[in-house]
């Protein structure tokens, strides 16, 4: 939920309010409580199978239900509570989160912040499940994929003055890379190959979205769409 919270700001300063969207502290302990209800229902799902005269995992169930009780009952119980409690500390840790005041824009994710002066900020958007920074030249200063509901988002910004868009207005200006695709600066369709074999590693995000920055240093914005880049160079705002 979105909370309100004071900024750190020099003595006898007025205070800004900070907007933050985040994913709320208990998720991790909500996630242990559903982890020991399934591990409560692994052990009567395994007690029913070793019932049958041939089931699926069987074998399996027959060796968990032989640890004597109870032992067999603790051990799932606080198995499904720990994976549970790990699962979401994962989430609060690699999930966006994103702090707005008047002056300034943060975004956070995996411990690694990054943060917008207010005269960059033209707007914020939503892209599908993307959040997107536009500066004021038109470029794309950030794209990153949260949960967060448009009107969670919408709130947090336009409390603090922001224009906030329903959808990217550059979204029509994107097209989708391909090996050698003209037009492009120097040195982006290497970076693009190189970014298309990361995405399909399963430990290639961090190398992804570092990819990702070097494009938009060569004035390259990239959106990413079911395995697919797209890309699009900076168009003006007007703003």
């Amino acid at each position: 939920m979105s909370v309100e919270a004071q900024a750190n700001v020099p003595a006898g300063a007025r205070p800004a309010k900070v907007t933050e969207v985040k994913q709320p502290q208990w998720v991790p302990f909500a996630l242990a409580v559903i982890g020991t209800g399934a591990g409560f229902a692994v052990k009567h799902l395994a007690q029913w199978l070793v019932t049958l005269p041939r089931a699926p995992f069987k074998g399996p169930a027959e060796t968990l239900t032989a640890v004597p009780e109870p032992w067999l009952t603790v051990g799932l119980l606080v198995a499904g509570a720990v994976v549970g409690l790990l699962a979401g500390f994962i989430i609060l840790h690699e999930e966006l989160a994103v702090r707005v005041a008047a002056d300034r824009v943060v975004l956070s994710r995996a411990d690694s912040p990054r943060e917008f002066a207010r005269g960059q900020v033209a707007m914020a958007a939503r892209d599908g499940k993307d959040l997107v920074l536009i500066g004021t030249g038109g470029e794309q200063l950030a794209r990153e994929e949260c949960d967060f509901t448009a009107r969670r988002l919408a709130a947090a910004f336009t409390t603090h003055g922001y224009a906030w868009a329903a959808a990217d207005p550059h979204a029509g200006d994107f097209r989708r890379w391909v090996p050698d695709t003209p037009g492009l600066p120097a040195g982006a369709d290497a970076l693009f190959k190189a970014r298309e074999k990361a995405l399909e590693r399963s430990d290639g995000t961090s190398d992804a979205r570092e990819l990702h920055e070097e494009l938009a240093r060569l004035g390259v914005y990239v959106r990413d769409s079911k395995s697919r880049q797209y890309w699009r160079v900076t168009v003006s705002t007007g703003a």
